[in-house]
């Protein structure tokens, strides 16, 4: 019986020392990878960096406040895009539709869920760049709503699903309208779950390069038209990255340290939106 005891007790603090350790081999790249980002451009981290334009090729400093700036206004022009063909979709799947249709939904979706995100670029450059003869604002923020879709409305649907349906029962039975309740009930109860959603896939498309290669394309300058090119900061860290200038070396390094960082602050959000649901569960 001692022996029994023993052998399960050896078993049990070996499965938890190899789960501590393949835990660490996951940390590690992530660690790693900051660490890394701090070593090279932290220098380059000064309020230069957020305030200025990009200076002429060759000239030391400046900074990418166009690119930060046209980041956010891509971003902006997704979600105008994404978020409502994402969330609706989401409520169809989850309150409507058929068997055979939903499935196929999900199917489609998960498979756009895997799909690279150069060919949602290369096919915005086919419907909007070549047609209109410009690459835009309008251009970028479509393909980069069209990568949060999928993922938005997979997550909505989940969400929604979580609500009792105890819930809706309620409110059929006091004679309240479907859509009233779906909108007022539903959609309420699981209004965290669905902006974890949203800030998710807005973290997903912030790092976002190659589509932004055949649609936004970049600018050195202000973007004071959406239909035309505009800075991005993905676009600018590569544009620096691959010059033959060790101040714009270290600015590339500034920007994927600021873009980490952005995405991290958006990730420590999500967790704060969402743990009383999960403190509810435990």
């Amino acid at each position: 019986m001692k022996n029994s005891h023993f052998w399960r007790k050896t078993k049990s603090a070996l499965a938890s020392a190899a789960s501590f350790v393949c835990a660490l081999l996951v940390i590690a790249p992530l660690a790693l990878v900051f660490l890394h980002l701090l070593r090279s451009g932290a220098s380059a981290v000064n309020w230069s960096f957020f305030t200025e334009l990009p200076k002429p090729v060759g000239v030391a400093g400046g900074g990418m406040v166009n690119a930060i700036a046209g980041s956010f206004e891509l971003l902006g022009l997704a979600a105008l895009v994404g978020v409502p063909v994402g969330v609706f979709g989401g409520v169809y799947l989850a309150e409507y539709g058929t068997v055979r249709g939903n499935w196929l939904l999900r199917f489609v979706a998960d498979v756009l869920n895997g799909v690279p995100s150069i060919i949602w670029g290369v096919v915005v450059y086919g419907l909007v760049v070549l047609r209109f003869k410009s690459f835009s604002a309008y251009a970028g923020g479509l393909a980069l709503g069209f990568i949060m879709i999928p993922l938005i409305m997979r997550t909505t649907e989940e969400v929604l699903l979580l609500v009792p349906a105890g819930y809706r029962e309620a409110s059929l039975a006091l004679g309240i309208s479907r859509w009233k309740t779906i909108v007022h009930i539903v959609m309420k109860t699981a209004l965290k779950g669905i902006v974890t959603a949203i800030l998710l896939a807005l973290a997903r498309v912030a790092g976002e390069t190659a589509p932004l290669l055949f649609t936004a394309f970049g600018n050195r300058f202000w973007n004071h038209d959406l239909s035309e090119p505009i800075a991005a900061l993905p676009l600018q860290i590569f544009s620096y990255a691959i010059s033959p200038y060790d101040d714009w070396h270290r600015q590339a390094w500034a920007g994927a340290l600021v873009l980490v960082v952005t995405i991290f602050f958006v990730n420590i959000l999500v967790r704060f939106l969402t743990r009383e649901r999960v403190a509810r569960v435990l």
